[in-house]
């Protein structure tokens, strides 16, 4: 017998901040988790699971429009079609959303309740699915703790939408111990809710499968679900399949020895070459960060709308399967900032006068204090959202001033080598 596992679907929900780069493939991206959708429906026909666990999240929030439950059901339909039952529990974003409230699925989808722990016995299949979804959109009880203990004689399962013992990013929605889940007895645990695959036992197994497609830059490589292999009764195998159609990548990429900015392209070229083959067919969003100490940093940076235009059409050399997203510059100086800040000339007392307002805490108060104004006019888009613009934050200043070094130093030493003697 074989079943899969997925969760955090998240139907329908845009792929972030494409709009506000010229040039993303929106329109491909868009249904990037209906395609994801479609794939794992494929994956349970062509390995004739028995059944398909949905650990939670379906959907993202109060979502109105019910083309997206449509869509859900019309794929069920098709798992109906082949006999493949289908058991889900609701998560916070479910909770959230009028569509889960109100749509009618067919009848091979079976929801377990919100308001209890509840077991549902198919003798046919031999299995026991015990679990319970979210009522509210924060649920914040250890749930699993109430869960019923195993039934003798069947392949047991917990479904749990859970943050676990705790996952950064990830709201504390029903925490559960490994020690918890164990202690139930259950063949394997079937969770959802952390976007990143983790399996956190194999005795028993209790799998995080991630979700079905990244949605941005910090869900980044492949997404999909997890198939299960039983045979008589025990797990022979848990295995990992891409089910995603656009793939992430924010791998920072290393342009030490570079000898110049368009060595760097170069580089970044390269790069997204080799991640577009690893993605087998799939559209690779890229966020690049180019780091290390370089020749080519005062080119990057004097230059940077130049040279990051050159890098998007490196991207654009291979075609539609390749898109840069962002492109950040944390490269430094080659130069020996040491040896300048003892120099005697205007230089040195730049230098001198910059590396000193980094370490004067009532200075730097008092230019935050500034910026805490100006940030209260930026837009809300700017202030919040996946990557807001932190004006309030020293660590930010810091980065900033030490920025402010490796911009400014380069260019006066190169006036002053162009000036007369």
């Amino acid at each position: 017998m074989k079943f899969v596992h997925a969760a955090d679907i998240h139907l329908d929900s845009p792929l972030r901040g494409l709009t506000r780069y010229e040039g993303a493939p929106v329109d491909r991206m868009r249904g990037a988790t209906r395609r994801a959708l479609s794939n794992l429906v494929d994956l349970c026909l062509s390995e004739q699971a028995a059944f398909l666990l949905l650990a939670g999240d379906l959907y993202d929030g109060n979502w109105k429009d019910y083309s997206t439950g449509l869509c859900f059901a019309a794929q069920m339909s098709r798992l109906r079609a082949a006999g493949i039952r289908v058991f889900l529990v609701r998560g916070n974003h479910d909770a959230a959303s009028q569509i889960t409230r109100s749509l009618r699925l067919p009848d091979n989808v079976r929801e377990l309740s919100v308001r209890e722990p509840e077991t549902v016995v198919d003798n046919e299949l031999g299995i026991a699915v015990h679990g319970q979804g979210f009522a509210t959109k924060a649920v914040t009880d250890d749930l699993a703790a109430r869960y019923p203990d195993r039934i003798d004689g069947l392949f047991n399962i917990g479904l749990l939408h859970t943050c676990a013992s705790g996952r950064e990013g990830h709201e504390s929605y029903a925490p559960a111990s490994v020690e918890t889940m164990r202690g139930k007895g259950y063949d394997y645990w079937a969770l959802g809710h952390v976007h990143k695959r983790e399996v956190l036992s194999e005795e028993p197994w209790i799998v995080f499968p991630g979700n079905l497609q990244g949605r941005h830059a910090r869900e980044t490589g492949p997404k999909g679900a997890t198939l299960v292999t039983v045979n008589r009764g025990r797990i022979d195998a848990v295995e990992h399949r891409s089910l995603d159609v656009v793939r992430w990548n924010a791998d920072p990429i290393d342009v030490t020895d570079a000898a110049n900015a368009a060595d760097v392209v170069d580089r970044v070229r390269t790069h997204l070459a080799e991640r577009v083959a690893d993605a087998d067919g799939r559209a690779v969003a890229a966020r690049i960060t180019l780091v290390g100490t370089t020749a080519a940093h005062a080119a990057l940076q004097t230059e940077h709308e130049r040279w990051c235009n050159e890098i998007r059409l490196a991207a654009n050399d291979l075609g539609e399967d390749a898109w840069v997203e962002k492109i950040q510059i944390r490269t430094s100086t080659a130069i020996d900032l040491e040896a300048l800040a003892g120099r005697n000339d205007a230089v040195g007392q730049v230098v001198r006068s910059l590396r000193s307002l980094r370490g004067d805490t009532a200075a730097e108060a008092a230019l935050l204090a500034e910026l805490d104004e100006l940030r209260a006019k930026l837009p809300i888009e700017l202030r919040e959202g996946d990557d807001p613009i932190r004006l309030d934050d020293p660590a930010i200043l810091d980065d900033a001033l030490a920025d402010l070094v490796e911009l400014v130093i380069p260019r006066l030493l190169r006036a002053a080598d162009e000036s007369p003697s």
